[in-house]
């Protein structure tokens, strides 16, 4: 009588865990992951630090990011990004930045951190920019997630395809 009541109370922990975290595959038993995007726009002001050059070397550029996030994600963002590269049109360079994005993702407040990679292979570009695992603070504690990043015109949007544990 006690084993079949703790089973049961095992079995409704396990259903409230999964029904928590997403919904339960008939067929795998597994639950779900729901994913979301948040798409809008955003501004950004780059200001560029004073670089490391040696005479023969390539020299690393070091710049203070700001951003303004429209659209899904209303928000801010600061960081820093060390970039290389020889700066002609067509050449080939690198860099890497993160940046602490502060507001509101559909409705939920908190922060999280970006992290950029981007490589410039003789004028074609490819670019990565992840959600930092564990990051999430406030209502964002579990981002998961990756930004895409397009600009047009000289205008700046994104599309943040991403996972969050349901609300508390």
């Amino acid at each position: 009588m006690k084993i079949a009541k703790t089973l049961r109370i095992t079995i409704l922990c396990a259903l409230c865990l999964v029904l928590r975290s997403g919904s339960l595959n008939s067929q795998t038993g597994k639950a779900e992951i729901t994913t979301h995007h948040a798409t809008g726009t955003f501004e950004v002001k780059i200001d560029p630090e004073p670089a490391d050059e040696k005479a023969g070397a390539p020299a690393l550029a070091r710049m203070l990011i700001n951003k303004q996030f429209h659209g899904d994600l209303e928000a801010t963002s600061k960081g820093s990004m060390l970039a290389a590269g020889a700066g002609a049109k067509g050449s080939s360079g690198g860099y890497v930045a993160l940046e602490i994005v502060t507001g509101t993702l559909k409705g939920r407040t908190g922060t999280f951190v970006l992290q950029h990679t981007g490589i410039m292979n003789r004028g074609a570009p490819s670019l990565t920019v992840a959600v930092v695992p564990d990051s999430g603070t406030g209502q964002l504690v579990g981002l998961a997630g990756k930004m895409a990043i397009t600009i047009v015109d000289g205008k700046h949007s994104y599309d943040l395809e991403y996972t969050l544990p349901e609300s508390q």
